[in-house]
């Protein structure tokens, strides 16, 4: 008895040590697996998101940027291309389909492409020829105006008009591209900083100071080749007017189309950024419609902004440049504009549907997300990225409407161009008293 008694006395003690490393084993275990599922708890998503950040391609992490900020482009030709194929006649041509077999050689637009091309907001010409200065530029401006009006109207689920730089966000927050208006030719005004203040309230924010011809108070940018075109040595003492009129009213000085004179005297003149609305590297391919690298510095200190071209004729120059045309050489004056002129100085200004051939690789709206991208492999910052897109644009024109609240109380310059230096002396078709 007392045996039995004993045996099973040393039978419970090693079935209760046993019992006690058991459950030792098993509160380690848990401890440890508690540890893994902490660790990994705090860790994967870390890992998660460094993977999805390492693995997204460019053209991804493109559209990613595209979706926090506006790509605002500061030209394109859509308004002209309407006018010479419908006559303005908006109720025949549907912006909801490809327009590519609609205008030619153009046909770069249409609303599926700017989806796809993830536009912000778009500068959009109201372009009037040289063949109608000292005859009815201004009535050609103020229909183009009211074209740009009606289609932006006409889709209100696609566009939104926009005149301010809070317009902008206001219209991407919205889901919408803003639609501006950027009169191509100083002879719109036809001479009259009435005019121009009109096609202000008319909601223009910006105007090309020349296109390829003079305007009576300020040289083009033929007259940087060819000495013969050369009347003002840039901008007469009127035009200097002009600028100081577009800097007080807040619309914004484009010097796309001028000669390099003409960009040195308006850069001094100006008080507020100018652009370039579509204008490319001179260093890169020696085309007059380009910005040189000593004005490219003048840009710098002026705040403005030089929003790049994408015309094959502008960015490649062949035959004289021995390269292929493809959408790398585009990425590669925008490259040369931030080394020369920095992040704060470079847009987009691709020149759609007023160009008729273009680089490969950027043949219409659709592809701006695959420039982005190029940039993004060579190495841009996501805030670099985001400046080129838009907010370079974007802080000019702040940096414009704050001159123009600033120059409130300034009253409006009214001197009048003298008649006889308006090119046309021998006029018979004006009256003037």
């Amino acid at each position: 008895m007392s045996n039995k008694d004993g045996g099973s006395s040393v039978t419970n003690l090693v079935f209760t040590n046993k019992s006690t490393q058991t459950r030792n084993i098993l509160i380690g275990v848990a401890v440890v697996v508690g540890l893994v599922v902490v660790v990994t708890v705090i860790t994967v998503p870390t890992v998660v998101v460094n993977s999805n950040k390492r693995d997204s391609s460019p053209l991804e992490r493109a559209k990613s940027l595209m979706k926090e900020v506006p790509l605002v482009d500061g030209h394109n030709d859509l308004p002209y291309q309407l006018k010479i194929h419908f006559n303005n006649q908006l109720l025949t041509v549907d912006l909801r389909v490809s327009t590519k077999d609609k205008f030619g050689d153009y046909g770069h637009t249409d609303i599926p492409r700017l989806r796809e091309g993830h536009v912000g907001a778009q500068f959009w010409a109201s372009y009037m020829s040289c063949d109608s200065q000292y005859k009815d530029a201004a009535r050609h401006a103020i229909e183009q105006i009211d074209v740009i009006k009606r289609y932006t109207k006409q889709y209100p689920d696609t566009f939104t008009f926009v005149t301010t730089a809070q317009g902008i966000w206001d219209a991407f927050n919205d889901g919408k591209i803003g639609c501006m208006i950027g009169v191509e030719g100083g002879h719109a005004i036809d001479s009259n900083l009435g005019l121009l203040r009109i096609l202000y309230e008319l909601g223009t924010r910006y105007m090309t100071i020349t296109h390829s011809c003079n305007t009576p108070w300020a040289d083009n940018w033929i007259a940087a080749r060819d000495e013969s075109e050369v009347e003002f040595q840039g901008l007469s003492q009127w035009g200097e007017l002009v600028i100081k009129e577009m800097n007080r009213i807040g619309m914004l000085v484009d010097l796309s189309h001028v000669s390099f004179e003409t960009m040195k005297d308006a850069l001094r003149v100006a008080t507020a950024p100018v652009i370039y609305s579509h204008s490319s590297a001179f260093a890169l391919c020696e085309h007059h419609r380009n910005v040189p690298d000593d004005i490219l510095q003048l840009v710098k200190e002026n705040r403005g902004v030089v929003m790049v071209n994408f015309y094959d004729n502008y960015v490649c120059c062949y035959p004289s440049n021995n390269t292929e045309c493809d959408l790398k050489v585009v990425a590669n004056h925008l490259d040369y504009i931030k080394e020369k002129c920095g992040s704060d100085c470079v847009g987009f200004g691709a020149d759609y549907d007023g160009v008729t051939t273009l680089p490969k690789g950027v043949e219409d709206v659709s592809t701006y997300p695959d420039v982005v991208a190029e940039l993004i492999t060579r190495g841009w910052s996501d805030e670099d990225i985001k400046k080129a897109l838009g907010l370079n644009l974007i802080r000019a024109l702040e940096e414009a409407e704050k001159v123009r609240d600033d120059m409130a109380n300034v009253p409006p310059f009214d001197e009048p161009i003298a008649v006889t230096a308006r090119g046309e002396e021998n006029a018979t078709c004006r009256y003037f008293p």
